[in-house]
């Protein structure tokens, strides 16, 4: 038996290939940091007396048969039998970490099987660990629940399990990965988050913890590999890595691989890009063993070997036709060096690089690729194939040969894909038969093509994830969950909720997503701001998903419609400020964190947006010959060299520890190839005359045409009525160096100025509305007088209405436009067997509806259809044109394609197929498929009718399931409607 204690853990954890323990207690903050050779090793950790939740195992109070982890800051002694696995005794040394960071005091861990502590924490695995076969034997705990079980583990509390211990806390699990999972829920729910190196998330520390009596377990996790694929990793990783590790070898994998078993986790596909895991550091793989982490290859690297090691020793061509036996026996070399190691094997080929194989490729050509693969896997194996996971990727044209009859034997594992942007391409038939090997997806957080490349911040709406993965798993998706993380660390909220989701994906309903925000922000920096920090963190990758960084450009958002590039602007610039606000509040063990986490995201996404707004008004102003062209041309430029200093400030904080690791360029692009540097957005600049000239323009402004559009000297606004109640604006600009003075009058008492004279350097905009209350009966038009000391005056028509419906209930047109968010329906009939559901915040601008269950039969329209009814009502009459906004969802059935109905008052249902002109692959980048992924919607205009004016029903009928409806639309023919997000919902009645 060996003690371990404080003097004796530096030789322990050299044993174990762990840092150094260094307990540093602060005087102020009781910060507990773990020390190395710098700051890289630096633990941050926060005292808290915030009580754990009611649900949780763990309690801070003591109670009757309560076992007592921390008591007065006082630890439980660790016991791990030597006979068990090594990697169980590797993690124990992190668990012992782990549980001194929370108690402020260094914890004790004994490897043997004896013990002598009036508490201890006994950790064991089923048939590996003597000490649990002991307890098994003695009767004192039941492990009948894990028999036959893949990592699942029990947390219960024992009296006298073993003389010398009174009390003890068994973490026993069915397999090795089963007790490393048991181990990292404990540490997780007494306050260590996965993320406490990764991201610098500081461990809560408290001075008392107890175990409530009973088993505890999160049973058998319902998807049997999860796991991130580390990829497009230059240069931001790899910078990273080359100067913090050396390279991408065991140092940096071990972390990876703690940081995948904390997130229960236990699959890999290595970063691959001019690297090898197995060839690069002959450490690395059996580390990934040891510590439970299965390991694969990506979809085009066959048999355990990396795709450089070709370039590296291959011999001819990469051409199964042309060169097979130089092709196997280098395949062959990467079963022998795996040989006894956890793994599941690519099967199959592509072409080199990562291509197509090209148009000749033939189906029986690549079965025999596979035939040939899988004898070499027996060989090498000493064992049926079948008894090697193995798996095959229907990655981009792969899933054509699918399609056309390509079959592999039914115990290989047909690996799924998305279609590189989050939504899944095609799932099984609900009657497919079972297959062995199953069905696995593999998913995208991060992608290196067309339309455009995104790899630098998180662009994913957990929502999104949750929708599409639920579709996955309810269509028997359930053998292999993997998602592409690019350069992992700016996807640290997706990765967590895709693993989180993995585990059990019954567990997280659509209204527990909003919560999920709360619950990850306390496990990274606690309780007290965790709902706002939420909410940010909410809004800024609903914001990021509206339109990926990448993608845009100063035309993406509208500055004449809608007030949405200036509406853009504000709300990112609002969400900045409660970042500030929050970061100023926080403890300085939390500042890095929620810099990395929060604040720079936030902040150099809102830089980025307003710069191109910028770029956008210096283009159109040029046009309008304002004073502010030119500040804007350098505005601009000050954006995009703040976005440098934004780089430069990430590479410095934290003493440095995450230098490059956000340099991934995200300006500039023009096409799916990355452009070498940041380019900044094309400015132009105006000679400007000294004297001040007026100029304005009207929101949605009449009579203006020609070289004034757009509002530009309009001499009427739009017409007022009283159940938009409009608030218009009148933009007085200058067109000179001086500054121009204005003054606004009116002699109608009714119309109301938010402003009625102004100095004006470059422009100012004055909201002009109505006080319908002192509007004289028949009054149907007022003037406004606007001039200016340079001698220019102007007469503005204001129009108004009062012929409106006194009793309207619904949605109110305005300006001939109705915009309603699909979960604002008055009404909804659900049938037996499907019910309606809102998923909230999913889509560009509001929240989105879906059906349940996913796997319901296409429907028929008629009395006995699912619908949702909107009442609308409409001012004027005139054709309309009715569009619906979905989120994108690809026809996953590969059928017809999926379709819904539309009716308008009782008439007919129109049936409406989304995919109708989808026809073409998506991985051929059709132009459907480009503006589908680059505009994160499908739109489609599903009817042209003449309508009266007066109150209208639409309703929406579920005819597949599947389908995700965000927003619905009417506009009058001939109306300007341009813009991204849409126009803002309607005044609902």
């Amino acid at each position: 038996m060996t003690t371990i204690t404080k003097s004796q853990t530096f030789l322990i954890n050299l044993f174990f290939s762990v840092f150094t323990l260094l307990l540093i207690v602060s005087s102020d903050a009781r910060a507990i940091q773990m020390a190395g050779n710098d700051d890289f090793d630096k633990v941050n950790v926060i005292p808290t007396d915030t009580p754990f939740p009611e649900a949780s195992f763990l309690t801070t109070q003591k109670g009757k048969n309560h076992f007592p982890l921390i008591k007065k800051g006082t630890p439980a002694t660790i016991l791990v039998s030597s006979s068990d696995h090594t990697g169980v005794l590797k993690i124990a040394g992190l668990f012992q970490k782990d549980l001194s960071h929370v108690s402020g005091q260094a914890a004790e861990l004994t490897i043997g099987d004896e013990l002598n502590s009036k508490n201890a924490v006994i950790v064991g695995t089923v048939g590996k660990s003597t000490l649990i076969d002991q307890l098994i034997a003695n009767g004192k705990i039941d492990i009948s629940d894990l028999k036959g079980k893949w990592e699942q583990f029990l947390i219960l509390p024992v009296k006298q399990p073993m003389e010398g211990v009174d009390n003890a806390l068994v973490i026993v699990g069915s397999d090795k990965r089963g007790t490393i999972f048991g181990m990292f829920e404990l540490s997780e729910s007494m306050g260590v988050s996965p993320w406490y190196w990764w991201a610098d998330a500081p461990i809560q520390s408290r001075e008392n913890v107890y175990v409530k009596t009973g088993v505890h377990t999160t049973g058998e996790p319902k998807v049997k590999y999860r796991g991130i694929f580390l990829n497009d990793e230059d240069p931001a990783l790899s910078g990273w890595a080359r100067e913090r590790f050396g390279g991408i070898n065991h140092d940096f994998y071990e972390k990876v691989f703690e940081l995948i078993l904390r997130m229960k986790g236990n699959y890999l596909w290595p970063a691959m890009w001019g690297k090898s895991l197995w060839d690069d550091d002959s450490l690395s793989a059996p580390l990934a063993n040891e510590m439970g982490i299965v390991l694969s290859t990506s979809h085009h690297e066959p048999l355990m070997r990396a795709h450089v090691e070709w370039n590296r020793y291959g011999e001819g061509a990469w051409n199964y036709d042309a060169n097979p036996e130089n092709l196997q026996e280098f395949w062959r070399d990467g079963m022998v060096r795996t040989q006894g190691q956890e793994k599941v094997v690519t099967l199959a080929m592509r072409g080199d690089g990562d291509e197509a194989m090209g148009e000749g490729t033939n189906i029986e050509l690549l079965e025999k690729i596979v035939n040939d693969q899988r004898k070499i896997i027996a060989e090498v194996t000493g064992k049926p194939a079948e008894e090697t996971p193995q798996v095959w990727a229907l990655y981009k044209e792969v899933q054509e040969y699918y399609d056309k009859g390509m079959r592999v034997p039914d115990d290989v594992t047909l690996l799924l894909c998305d279609d590189n942007w989050g939504q899944v391409r095609v799932l099984p038939a609900l009657d497919a038969k079972p297959r062995k090997g199953g069905y696995g997806m593999y998913y995208h957080f991060d992608f290196v093509g067309g339309p455009r490349s995104y790899k630098w911040l998180n662009t994913v709406q957990i929502e999104h994830v949750w929708e599409q993965m639920r579709l996955t798993y309810e269509y028997g998706v359930d053998e292999i969950w993997l998602v592409n993380v690019g350069d992992l660390k700016p996807m640290d909220l997706p990765i967590n909720f895709f693993l989180d989701y993995a585990w059990d994906p019954t567990a997280i309903k659509a209204n527990d997503l909003p919560g999920y925000y709360t619950q990850w922000a306390d496990a990274q920096f606690g309780g007290q701001y965790a709902k706002e920090i939420g909410e940010i963190l909410a809004r800024y990758t609903k914001y990021n998903a509206r339109r990926k960084p990448e993608l845009l450009a100063h035309d993406t958002y509208s500055l004449t419609n809608f007030r949405e590039a200036e509406t853009v602007v504000e709300e990112y610039n609002e969400l900045l400020i409660k970042a500030q606000r929050i970061k100023a509040k926080l403890p300085k063990e939390a500042q890095d964190a929620f810099y990395q986490l929060v604040l720079y995201p936030v902040e150099a996404c809102a830089n980025m947006n307003e710069m191109y707004v910028a770029a956008a008004k210096n283009k159109l102003y040029r046009t309008q010959n304002r004073a502010s062209t030119n500040y804007y041309a350098d505005h601009t430029k000050a954006l995009f060299f703040k976005d440098a200093d934004l780089l430069q400030q990430h590479n410095e904080f934290a003493n440095g520890k995450w230098n490059h690791i956000m340099e991934q360029t995200h300006m500039g692009h023009v096409s799916w190839f990355d452009p070498k540097v940041n380019k900044m957005p094309e400015v132009s600049y105006i000679q400007v005359p000294t004297r001040a000239g007026l100029g304005y323009v009207l929101e949605y402004g009449e009579g203006s045409s020609g070289r004034n559009a757009r509002g530009v000297n309009s001499h009427s606004f739009s017409t007022f009525d009283p159940l938009n109640d409009q608030r218009y604006y009148l933009e007085v600009f200058n067109k000179g160096i001086e500054k121009l003075n204005y003054t606004l009058e009116s002699k109608y008492e009714w119309i109301k100025l938010s402003s009625t004279a102004g100095s004006v350097q470059y422009e100012e905009k004055i909201y002009v509305s109505i006080d319908w209350d002192k509007v004289p009966d028949g009054q149907v038009e007022g003037e406004i007088l606007l001039s200016s000391t340079s001698g220019q005056s102007f007469t503005i028509k204001v129009p108004l209405r009062k012929d409106v419906p006194n009793k309207a209930s619904g949605f109110v047109e305005n300006r001939g436009i109705v915009s309603m968010e699909a979960t604002s329906f008055q009404r909804k009939k659900e049938v037996k067997g499907i019910s309606w559901e809102l998923i909230p915040n999913l889509g560009r601008t509001g929240s989105a509806v879906t059906t349940l269950p996913v796997t319901a039969s296409t429907k028929e329209p008629g009395k006995n259809t699912p619908y949702l009814e909107y009442q609308i009502v409409l001012l004027d009459s005139g054709t309309f044109d009715l569009q619906t906004w979905f989120s994108p969802t690809l026809n996953f059935q590969k059928d017809e394609g999926l379709i819904y109905a539309i009716s308008i008052d009782g008439g007919k249902p129109q049936v409406m197929n989304l995919h109708e002109n989808a026809k073409a692959a998506d991985w051929t980048y059709p132009d459907w498929w480009n503006n589908a992924v680059t505009d994160n919607l499908m739109k489609q205009s599903v009817m042209q009718q003449k309508l009266s004016a007066g109150q209208h029903t639409l309703k929406y009928y579920m005819l597949d399931p599947g389908m995700v409806l965000e927003k619905i639309t009417l506009h009058k023919k001939g109306v300007d409607t341009a813009s991204y997000l849409g126009a803002p919902e309607s005044v609902k009645k």
